[in-house]
């Protein structure tokens, strides 16, 4: 037989290979030589080794995976093998046994084995392993290669993973695991975990967070775990992981996130649909009155013939193949990883047996991972038009599908008690926070502590909390992009009354302010009272495109110049409701619109506004009840006994003016 003897002189194999031996792998696998050192390190006699004894000399624990593992073996290759021998006085050490396996002249396929001892390694782990046997961490290592290679799992992890615990079962799915760390992590979160991968590997330095994991029986798991860069016992570079499995209190988070989202949503979309794309299934989370999706309401079925279903019914065959083509190519891009980071996915469509007035509109959004919603819900195509424009006073419609139909300096917030969420945010607002569009991504997966969030903004702890009691602020700012000083304007409400921690608080960039110009140099601005509420720019009405707002400014004329609170203007604008978060809420909105609006036509400056009270400027307006009460008798035929005829309350100063006061 050619071995290794008849190539290598003794002296060599005795002194220099440490614990040379050699196997003969055809079964029944078995020793075929033992050098002298590897005697000494075990201190026991070649005759006892040859005879069997090696295979008694792995430790009792290890015995059954160094068998197995010997047995697994039929092709020529490098095999590194780690267990522990018993030593003749009963000690114990670990070693690494490489074996280089090759095929003989006479197809006897041998192995010749060289073992390193890594028991020192192993003593360093002694606290390691002392976690592991006190708190169910589970525990890997892997490579630092770009398409990372798993080459140690504690009996925890395998657990986590739910690999099978007979090799014999399934050797070729964890073998698929351990040739590709990123097989364990959902697609839609690889990026990420690539990209901490990266920072760690670069940076020296650990990192700690949340990520989710595929188990083998394609279930999902949470984990709470640390990435370390390492050495291993050949010093090469490795990573290292420490995991806490947090599933059952991460789900239970997500439950009750779920609904919350849920409600909110239900009332503003007709159908909410569930996409789960790691496990192809979907299922339908809100029907609302559709007869046939309430058959399946939350029942899960493959998201193709869910999808199918659904626009069969509901879209117009015009539009069916673009809308297909849509959904299919943003998950498309989403499973290769392309779309990770993307912004929610925006699509409108006709309706299926109706005018070409009515359209559906629908919102894709990213929830976790690769879970996604898609909200629908039908509008009319005037409607969708104004909508940007008109005053919209429901308090409970979705922020998220609110805040996307802007692109510039936009972002949302839910601020609860001390903790904030982000929700969305455009990339010069975030700079205005002092986050990068990296950092910004996993806050909205998670709350943040209200004062560690404003420490790197540009503004102070004490404006963000006076911008949630007074609803409305203003900020400045350097946009990077244009390298000019911005504002940002800030408006915060109540989601509902019965929920005071709860606020959406709503952010958008102010052109770059100007100095108004004098009264004198903008057209003059008059003011019709006695009949009709109108206000006039030269010669042209103001069209106000919210009735609320104009009803706000005809309340500021009335007073003539005089201070009005919140809870006064509610009062009168709101007679039927009395002042409550919701109701101070939607005031901010209609003040916020009138301002707008006298912005567009250059008049902003008739108003003045302190803490929250607001009043005209009676020198920067020509109104005709103001002529009417100086008493000159040039102005005496300007009231003929109507007064703001569109309100109700200005019964109180037309009683006034007619001397019909009852005293």
């Amino acid at each position: 037989m050619n071995t290794i003897l008849d190539r290598c002189p003794d002296a060599l194999l005795e002194q220099s290979i440490p614990g040379f031996h050699q196997y003969i792998l055809t079964p029944p696998a078995r020793l075929a030589y033992v050098s002298g050192n590897l005697c000494r390190l075990l201190q026991v006699s070649r005759e006892e080794l040859m005879t069997g004894g090696y295979d008694q000399r792995v430790h009792p624990k290890d015995r059954e995976e160094y068998l197995s593992s010997l047995g697994r073996i039929t092709e020529p290759g490098t095999r590194i093998l780690t267990y522990r021998l018993v030593k003749g006085d009963g000690t114990v050490c670990h070693v690494e046994d490489t074996l280089t396996c090759r095929l003989l002249e006479d197809g006897t396929l041998v192995a010749d084995s060289v073992l390193c001892d890594i028991t020192r390694v192993q003593e360093q782990t002694t606290d390691l392993r002392f976690l592991n046997d006190t708190i169910p961490c589970g525990f890997l290592k892997y490579t630092c290669e770009p398409q990372p290679r798993v080459t140690f799992l504690n009996d925890r992890m395998r657990q986590i993973l739910r690999l099978p615990t007979d090799p014999s079962a399934g050797p070729s799915l964890e073998r698929m695991y351990r040739d590709n760390l990123y097989l364990l992590i959902p697609p839609g979160e690889r990026q990420r975990m690539a990209k901490y991968l990266d920072r760690v590997y670069r940076r020296g330095k650990p990192i700690a967070g949340e990520i989710s994991v595929l188990r083998c029986d394609g279930t999902k798991a949470r984990l709470f775990g640390w990435v370390v860069k390492s050495t291993d016992p050949r010093g090469g570079e490795e990573f290292q992981s420490v995991c806490i499995d947090m599933t059952g209190r991460y789900q239970e988070r997500q439950a009750a996130q779920t609904q919350r989202y849920l409600k909110a949503l239900t009332d503003v979309y007709d159908h909410i649909f569930e996409y789960e794309l790691t496990g192809g299934a979907a299922k339908c989370l809100y029907a609302g009155d559709h007869p046939t999706l309430r058959w399946i309401e939350n029942l899960s079925m493959p998201f193709e013939e869910l999808t199918e279903r659904w626009l069969e019914e509901t879209v117009c065959p015009e539009d069916l193949d673009r809308v297909r083509e849509t959904l299919g190519q943003f998950f498309r891009r989403f499973d290769q990883g392309q779309d990770a980071d993307a912004r929610p996915l925006e699509l409108s469509f006709r309706a299926r047996d109706t005018d070409a007035q009515e359209l559906y509109s629908c919102l894709l959004l990213n929830m976790e991972a690769s879970t996604f919603w898609l909200c629908c819900r039908r509008i009319s195509a005037q409607a969708e038009v104004d909508q940007l424009r008109s005053e919209n006073t429901n308090l409970k419609e979705n922020l998220q599908e609110l805040v996307t139909r802007f692109t510039d300096g936009l972002a949302a917030f839910e601020v609860r008690g001390g903790l904030v969420t982000p929700l969305y945010v455009s990339d010069n607002v975030c700079q205005f926070f002092g986050f990068t569009k990296e950092e910004w991504l996993p806050m909205m997966r998670r709350a943040t502590p209200l004062r560690s969030f404003v420490a790197r903004s540009e503004a102070s702890y004490g404006d963000f909390l006076e911008l949630l009691e007074d609803g409305e602020r203003e900020f400045s700012y350097f946009d990077l992009s244009t390298r000019q000083e911005r504002r940002i304007k800030a408006i915060c409400s109540r989601k509902s009354p019965d929920s005071s921690s709860v606020f959406y608080v709503m952010l958008y960039n102010m052109a770059p302010e100007e100095t108004p110009p004098p009264a004198a140099d903008h057209p003059p601005v008059t003011i019709r009272t006695f009949g009709y509420f109108d206000v006039f720019v030269g010669q042209k009405p103001i069209a106000f495109r919210n009735k609320k707002s104009k009803e706000l400014l005809a309340l500021l004329v009335d007073r003539q110049g005089g201070f009005v609170t919140s809870e006064e203007a509610i009062a009168f604008l709101w007679e039927d409701e009395p002042a409550s978060p919701v109701t101070l809420a939607r005031y901010r909105k209609v003040a916020l619109r009138l301002k707008n609006i006298l912005e567009e036509y250059g008049i902003s400056d008739i108003l003045e506004s302190v803490d929250g009270k607001r009043r005209i400027d009676p020198e920067r307006v020509h109104c005709d009840l103001y002529d009417y009460l100086t008493g000159k008798p040039e102005y005496a035929q300007l009231f003929k006994g109507s007064y703001l005829t569109n309100y109700s309350w200005g019964e109180t100063t037309l009683a006034a003016l007619t001397g019909d006061f009852l005293t």
